[in-house]
């Protein structure tokens, strides 16, 4: 799954709630520069400003939707900065001065307030900015989050290619490496960034390794058409420079990429207001099991410890999204060195593919089986929601070992962050016993996702959870 970018105003919707805190700091300032002490105990004063407070907040708004206040704001220089600080609480001044003359309230406010409060905001906006600009480049800077993008490209760009993305102080990605398709440069830098592959060895690449993005440049039509959609089954978000439009891939949008407009694809491309929604839902349900986490230990803490002596909480390493790695929790209903004794159990596989699954696992000691059944053991994962190494729903989270045989079509399944729950869990959990049938289930979730899609899976896994369906 892709990130839409932002657009408009919502591009920069931290500057908007920085400048909004910054008004209200001035105007509350400026109150009590003028009143002090008196504004305990005038209730009525009071009452009038708060209301001005709100019609502030509500002015700002409409001033930042319809004049785009935050157009190259991180390009500004600090005298570029502080001339639109000025213009922006000019306006803001303006439109109070308007509001109460139009309403005929004038007279009930300081005209010292308002003057003051014009003053500090300006004051307080700028130094805000200029701090969160300097936050920004340093994380920008730092790269730690940022997406993982490969450029594919001939030998003769490369150089050109790789200057241009380096030069770009404001990407939202990394550039990882560099894959080569015409000569054989492995091991070689090109402007400090590695040349990780070649023609030959690219999807391979792809599939071993940390991919989100890949950037297309220099080849024909064809072969980066026909290379593009190798990679759209990875699972990967194609980008490819507009010399040459497709019209192969069903999503697709035209936007920057660094300094190239590019044509950008991807399984689902998703709206900032979808993932902040999702995200949302995932903190609140998170808390909310967290919460249930904490009455399951109490409760099944002890009876884990009689009936088998060891840890109550279970960790392995799992792979999420696009291959990246993270610890994975859960209680324990196996006995100490389970893992150890999966390779002796591999003939009894009731899965067709590269899952384990057992009915009758003897590893799984008793009330393991009653915790399994209505998926009590997995309800230290809402951690790994919160830490946002998961979300509620998404796709089940393979293991190293599973990992590493996947076939490059697998890795699609891994477009999307891994969920406590998903499209296999509510069409039948365990019952399916094909593995290439929960990756067609995955991949249909991920290409046709939406908001409404998870919370229908959600209701229908209590359903499933409440009546233990399809468990193991």
């Amino acid at each position: 799954m892709y990130k839409k970018q932002k657009t408009g105003w919502v591009k920069h919707l931290d500057f908007l709630i920085i400048d909004l805190i910054c008004l209200e700091m001035a105007f509350l300032a400026s109150f009590g520069i003028k009143f002090g002490d008196r504004a305990l105990v005038s209730s009525i004063v009071k009452e009038y400003y708060v209301r001005l407070a709100i019609v502030l907040l509500l002015m700002d708004l409409c001033i930042v939707f319809l004049l785009e206040a935050y157009t190259g704001i991180l390009r500004r220089n600090k005298v570029q900065e502080l001339r639109a600080v000025i213009v922006h609480c000019s306006i803001v001044f303006a439109a109070v001065t308007v509001y109460l003359w139009g309403t005929k309230q004038s007279e009930i406010y300081s005209r010292q307030v308002i003057m003051v409060f014009w003053g500090l905001a300006i004051f307080f906006e700028y130094f805000a900015r200029c701090a969160w600009k300097i936050y920004i480049r340093q994380k920008m800077i730092r790269g730690k989050r940022f997406s993982q993008l490969i450029v594919i490209t001939e030998d003769r760009y490369a150089t050109e290619c790789v200057r241009e993305f380096q030069r770009d102080r404001y990407k939202e990605f990394e550039v990882a490496g560099i894959i080569i398709v015409d000569k054989e440069r492995i091991g070689e830098e090109i402007y400090g960034v590695p040349v990780v592959a070649d023609a030959d060895t690219c999807l391979e690449y792809v599939r071993a390794n940390v991919v989100d993005e890949v950037f297309i440049n220099g080849n024909t039509r064809e072969s980066s058409e026909a290379l593009a959609n190798e990679l759209l089954e990875l699972g990967v978000t194609v980008h490819f420079s507009l010399v040459h439009e497709s019209q192969l891939m069903p999503n697709k949008m035209v936007e920057r990429c660094g300094r190239y407009m590019v044509l950008t694809s991807s399984m689902k491309i998703a709206s900032t207001r979808q993932l902040f929604v999702k995200r949302a839902i995932d903190i609140i349900g998170s808390l909310i099991g967290l919460l249930f986490t904490g009455i399951a230990f109490i409760i099944f803490a002890p009876i884990i410890k009689i009936q088998s002596p060891g840890p109550i909480f279970y960790s392995q390493i799992r792979i999420g999204k696009n291959g990246r790695r993270f610890k994975f929790y859960k209680f324990r209903t196996m006995v100490v060195g389970a893992d150890a004794m999966k390779k002796d159990l591999m003939e009894q596989n009731e899965m067709e593919g590269l899952m384990f699954k057992m009915e009758n696992d003897p590893r799984i000691f008793g009330i393991g089986r009653f915790m399994r059944k209505y998926s009590i053991d997995e309800l230290p994962q809402f951690w790994n929601v919160l830490k946002g190494e998961m979300s509620l729903v998404g796709t089940r989270p393979p293991t190293e070992e599973e990992f590493e045989q996947y076939e490059l079509h697998h890795k699609a399944r891994l477009g999307i962050k891994p969920g406590l729950t998903g499209m296999w869990q509510v069409s039948g959990r365990s019952d399916i016993k094909n593995f290439e049938e929960i990756v067609a289930l995955d991949t249909q979730y991920i290409s046709n996702w939406s908001l409404g899609v998870d919370i229908r899976i959600l209701f229908r896994t209590v359903l499933v959870v409440l009546t233990g369906k399809g468990s193991v």
